[in-house]
C-alpha cells in the first residue's frame, strides 16, 4: 500500500513525441529542470515500419544552461543514470512497448534528448521526462515544452 504522495512531488513534460525518418535527427522538446533536484527520461516506442540498419535509431541525452539550441551538448556519461546504448532499438517488431529510462543528475538547467535513425529508419517515437523532488512545495502535474532560440 503506497504511503507517500507521489503525485505532489513529481512534474511529467512531454520529451519527444516525433516519426523518424531515416538518418535525420529529431530534437526532442527543451525541459527547465530549475526547482527540481532529479530527472528521468521515459521512452516509448510506437510503430516502426523499419528500425534502420543493423545499429537501429538511437538516443542521446542533451544539456545546456540557455535555451539556445546550438548551446546544448551530449551530456558526459557520468552525469547520466543508465547507459543511452540501452535504448538503442534495433528490432522491428519492438512496436507499442516502454523502451527504457534514464536518469540525469547534471547540473545543467535545460535537458532535452535527440532521436536519430540509420538508413531506411521509419519508427514513431515518444517519451516524456519526469521532474523529481521539488526544492519547494508541492507542484502541478504537467510542464510546458520550451522552443529552442
Amino acid at each position: 500500500m503506497a504511503k507517500v504522495d507521489m503525485k505532489n512531488n513529481v512534474q511529467v513534460a512531454l520529451a519527444i513525441s516525433a516519426t523518424l525518418s531515416g538518418v535525420t535527427p529529431a530534437k526532442g522538446n527543451i525541459v527547465d529542470l530549475q526547482g527540481f533536484q532529479s530527472a528521468t527520461l521515459v521512452l516509448t516506442n510506437g510503430t516502426i515500419t523499419d528500425a534502420g540498419t543493423a545499429s537501429g535509431f538511437a538516443y542521446e541525452v542533451q544539456e545546456s544552461d540557455t535555451t539556445v539550441d546550438g548551446a546544448f551538448t551530449a551530456v558526459a556519461d557520468a552525469d547520466l543514470l543508465g547507459l543511452e546504448s540501452a535504448l538503442t532499438v534495433t528490432d522491428d517488431a519492438a512496436d507499442n512497448v516502454i523502451n527504457g529510462s534514464i536518469g540525469y543528475v547534471g547540473a545543467k538547467r535545460y535537458v532535452r534528448v535527440v532521436a536519430t535513425g540509420t538508413t531506411n529508419t521509419a519508427a514513431v517515437v515518444s517519451g516524456a521526462w519526469v521532474k523529481g523532488t521539488p526544492v519547494s512545495a508541492a507542484v502541478t502535474a504537467t510542464a510546458a515544452a520550451i522552443a529552442a532560440t
